[in-house]
């Protein structure tokens, strides 16, 4: 599989599971319904809606605002996929791959609800500490396979 297939699919992948969790805990299972379900000591699935960005940084109330996240997403989505087609590294591809997809997921809430659905909350005792999905976990695995590759990999392709 040369790198552009591997990130691509690594988006298409991310995007199918993230949207397939929501429309099962929204629909299915009916979350908001039924929450807060304990999973673990330290996980539970909750329902929240983030009209913001990560950690519900920028959070934005209006249609206007709405908007601009979506377009920022979308612009981010196509030059990361610009990124992929050009790229020959596995890693970098795999990993521009899940912010891809993580980012078109969270698109696809704002325009459906929007805001993005939040579900998994990580927490020890009282102290709650993120609330997030699918996408915002590809999206920060695509992040952290980022940084390793331009700190790490990177300085090995230079020697």
């Amino acid at each position: 599989m040369t790198p552009t297939h591997l990130g691509f699919a690594a988006a298409l992948v991310t995007l199918i599971l993230d949207q397939a969790t929501k429309l099962y805990c929204l629909f299915v299972y009916d979350l908001p319904v039924r929450e807060p379900v304990e999973l673990t000591p330290f996980l539970n699935l909750i329902v929240v809606w983030n009209r913001g960005i990560s950690y519900g940084l920028f959070q934005q109330h209006t249609e206007v605002g709405r908007w601009i996240l979506i377009l920022v997403s979308i612009l981010a989505a196509f030059g990361l996929s610009y990124w992929i087609r050009n790229t020959s590294g596995r890693l970098l591809a795999a990993s521009l791959g899940l912010v891809v997809g993580g980012a078109t997921g969270n698109v696809i809430d704002r325009l459906a609800y929007g805001a993005v659905f939040d579900f998994l909350q990580l927490h020890i005792g009282t102290w709650s500490w993120y609330v997030f999905n699918v996408a915002d976990a590809a999206i920060v695995a695509g992040v952290i396979g980022l940084l390793y590759d331009s700190f790490v990999l990177e300085k090995r392709r230079v020697r």
